[in-house]
């Protein structure tokens, strides 16, 4: 009967009819078979032991014909991911094609048919068994290191086909004998097999044992190791195998390393466990598994660090606009390297909204300084072992990210950018942050040691490299291990001069287009900036110049220079998503814009308030947290308690109801710096005055009417300035934030510095 099922590659372990096995699942594809045979193949999957076992993706004609078909009797998701099943063998059966590629990572299927099994004479099939039965038995006696459980298991057993099968698991043998008797359909000649195979062993069991007579009188402590080796020596020549010295392998790796003595002393170690230690046990996977590790980690490889100042600085402006503050700061770190070749990596942390560059710029540093690079993703990170690494006494452990990123790069110079620092998730269980502390602490990460490696590897010479959207997210212990650079966003016309020089050229060059094809002018540009796109970087611009271009392609415009339009942005991009310019010029009585910082950079957020006959209730809506609540209370307090500086003698506010509501509901808002506008649009609104839409404020009110110094400063300016704000009113204390602010934007704005509030109130109302 023919049958199709998942196929389940194992190795270094075999599955034969009748026997049960234990596997834990750990990587993605073996997780998908098992998951796959429960719930499509009732259960049933066919197990496949490869010929070459060191063959990572083994080629389908590589494989053997027959295989077993193997029932999961039971399926356990582990703590670490891992997934642990209870494997039993069924029968054998004949594969007559594969399905499926490999290679690309599918799930591999194959169609097997059952295997029609020979009859034998009872009279010969009687006596083999009982010789099995008599050769076992002197086996299991001959050893001492053999259990007798067998015996019970074979003894009423007439059947030669299930015999062979159990007494193939029991007894320890090479694991291409096993594979042998895997592919050996015939009962018979596995019996006859086994019997041979069994007096070899039964002879090798003698042999031992007159070795170890001969050599039990003349041991002496100095001799052990030398005599043990000799003992395996003689028996892999009486048995005629020529087995790989792996451990010779390991001891060559380890001598060319040259490490420190604790280092080599611990490997040395666990390669003479790996000696003694069966094939067959499990704990000799675990040893190579981390030898393999240990003796592949860059312990003394650097890459040779570019140290040309004029050479850096051009590549870095090859690939990115402005920047200027981390630019600098690499070049600084260069040129103190050339002066001192012992001075630390520096430990930065760029802080700014999405879009402005973060992690594009990681990558070219590391470009540029010719060093490897490494991107690791913290973002929801809530397992400190993802960095720190299981301990060894775990089935399935592996080392951590930061020693992976080292293996992989093969340099211990390399560059890592961890990502998304500000989201990382610490709960009552676990805290990474703090892992990270041991990593990112100069004096401390020169002997990291992961909890897999268990010794101090130096992480002195990694050149780090944080991103973060708002460094009041990152924890206090943290941030204070970092030097923090903040990247602020784009004004409208950098992200022209971006597009222009930068987004056009390279979605040209990716898709091999024409760098003709394109006629857009710089008005244009902005209008597509400011229409279709609301962002402090420049992502959401790039996917619409990207849009653009492909639709020009589509139509088939590639032949001809296509001149942009509004008309055609409308047709190609769709009506425009923001209009700038609806409100411009607008006067609301009760309306203001109040300046505020969001994840995303500098934004305006419209505040607008109305009265009504009441009871001297005051309402407050716009999703606000408690200080930004605080702040209307303080604001309304303030214009209380100056009524008659504000010509409000004829107002009661004990008989009416005052509504203040903030724009864009749907947004989370705190903080204090929205009392000024707040006090503005109360006012705006008794007083009757209206305010302009191209007017905005910001900053921290007292109930004396001070205005205090927010922060922020630089980020709220961009944002005024790209959302068409010609005026603004900012804290006299913040004057120093506009050293910050480039030129060209102080130019277009009219900035008011304000001490206290009656300078906004004489402006605006007198």
């Amino acid at each position: 009967m023919e049958q199709l099922l998942p196929v389940m590659l194992l190795k270094g372990l075999i599955l034969l009819p009748n026997q049960e096995v234990k596997i834990d699942l750990y990587n993605d594809l073996s997780k998908e078979i098992a998951k796959l045979s429960v719930k499509e193949y009732n259960r049933l999957v066919l197990v496949i032991t490869p010929h070459n076992q060191i063959e990572e993706s083994p080629d389908v004609n590589d494989l053997p014909e027959v295989g077993v078909t193997g029932k999961i009797k039971s399926k356990i998701e582990l703590p670490n991911g891992n997934v642990r099943i209870t494997l039993k063998g069924v029968k054998r059966v004949k594969i007559l094609n594969f399905q499926n590629d490999l290679e690309n990572g599918e799930v591999l299927e194959a169609l097997t048919t059952d295997i029609l099994l020979p009859k034998f004479d009872d009279v010969e099939q009687k006596a083999v068994i009982k010789k099995l039965n008599e050769v076992v038995n002197l086996y299991v006696s001959s050893s001492k290191h053999i259990s007798n459980s067998i015996l019970n298991s074979i003894k009423t057993v007439d059947n030669l086909d299930l015999l062979t099968d159990t007494i193939s698991s029991f007894i320890p043998m090479p694991f291409h004998k096993k594979l042998e008797y895997v592919s050996e359909i015939n009962a018979m000649y596995r019996a006859k097999n086994l019997l041979k195979d069994l007096k070899i062993e039964i002879e090798v069991l003698k042999l031992d044992e007159k070795i170890e007579k001969e050599l039990e009188n003349s041991l002496e402590a100095s001799q052990k190791e030398f005599i043990l080796r000799e003992k395996v020596k003689i028996l892999e020549q009486e048995l005629g195998e020529d087995k790989e010295n792996v451990a010779h392998i390991y001891y060559e790796e380890l001598k060319s390393l040259k490490l420190a003595k604790p280092v080599h002393d611990k490997i040395t170690r666990e390669i003479k466990r790996l000696e003694y230690t069966s094939d067959l046990s499990p704990e000799n996977a675990m040893i190579r598994n981390y030898l393999e590790w240990i003796l592949s980690l860059p312990w003394h490889k650097e890459t040779f660090e570019n140290n040309n100042l004029e050479d850096i600085k051009k590549k870095l402006d090859e690939h990115h606009y402005g920047l200027e503050a981390i630019k600098a700061r690499i070049l600084e770190y260069v040129a103190l390297k050339n002066n001192n070749q012992d001075i630390t990596s520096p430990i930065i942390c760029l802080v700014g909204p999405p879009g402005v560059g973060k992690t594009t710029i990681a990558k070219e540093i590391a470009s540029a300084l010719n060093r490897k690079f490494y991107k690791i993703s913290v973002g929801g990170l809530n397992d400190s072992s993802e960095l720190m690494g299981h301990r060894r006494t775990y089935m399935g452990s592996n080392p951590g990210k930061i020693i992976q990123g080292l293996k992989k790069c093969d340099s211990k110079n390399p560059v890592f950018l961890i990502d998304e620092i500000d989201k990382l998730t610490i709960n009552s269980k676990d805290d990474p942050a703090s892992v990270l502390l041991d990593i990112l602490d100069k004096e401390q990460n020169s002997e990291f040691i992961d909890n897999y490696i268990e010794e101090a590897f130096d992480l002195s010479h990694v050149f780090f490299i944080l991103t973060a959207n708002n460094d009041a997210d990152i924890p206090l212990a943290l941030r204070d291990r970092l030097e923090i650079i903040h990247l602020s966003s784009y004004t409208n016309y950098e992200k022209l001069d971006i597009a222009k020089k930068y987004l056009i050229p390279r979605i040209l060059l990716e898709n091999k287009i024409n760098n003709k094809i394109i006629s857009i002018s710089d008005e244009m540009l902005l209008y597509l900036i400011s229409a279709y796109t609301e962002e402090a970087g420049v992502r959401d611009l790039y996917r619409n110049l990207e849009k653009l271009i492909r639709k020009l392609v589509l139509l088939g415009k590639v032949s001809e220079r296509t001149k942009i339009s509004k008309v055609r942005l409308k047709e190609y991009l769709g009506i425009p998503k923001y209009d700038m310019l609806e409100n411009k010029g607008e006067y609301v009585v009760g309306k203001v814009n109040a300046l505020a910082v969001t994840s995303g950079g500098g934004d305006i957020i419209p505040i607008e308030a109305c009265i009504f006959e009441g009871k001297g209730e005051f309402t407050i809506t716009g999703m606000l947290g408690k200080v930004m609540e605080e702040s209307t209370k303080v604001a309304l307090s303030y214009i209380k308690s100056h009524q008659k500086n504000f010509n409000l003698k004829d107002f009661y506010f004990n008989i009416k109801d005052i509504h203040l509501h903030f724009l864009e509901a749907a947004i989370k808002k705190d903080g204090p710096s929205a009392g000024v506008a707040i006090t503005t649009s109360i006012l705006s609104l008794i007083l009757n005055k209206s305010v302009s839409s191209n007017i905005a404020f910001t900053g921290e009110i007292s109930l004396n009417g001070d205005i205090l110094k927010v922060g922020g400063m630089k980020e709220k300016i961009i944002g005024a300035f790209n959302h068409d704000v010609t005026t603004i009113y900012i804290p006299y204390l913040n004057e120093l934030d506009l050293e910050e602010v480039p030129s060209k934007i102080k130019e277009k704005l009219d900035i008011h510095l304000v001490k206290n509030y009656k300078e906004i109130y004489e402006d605006l109302f007198l």
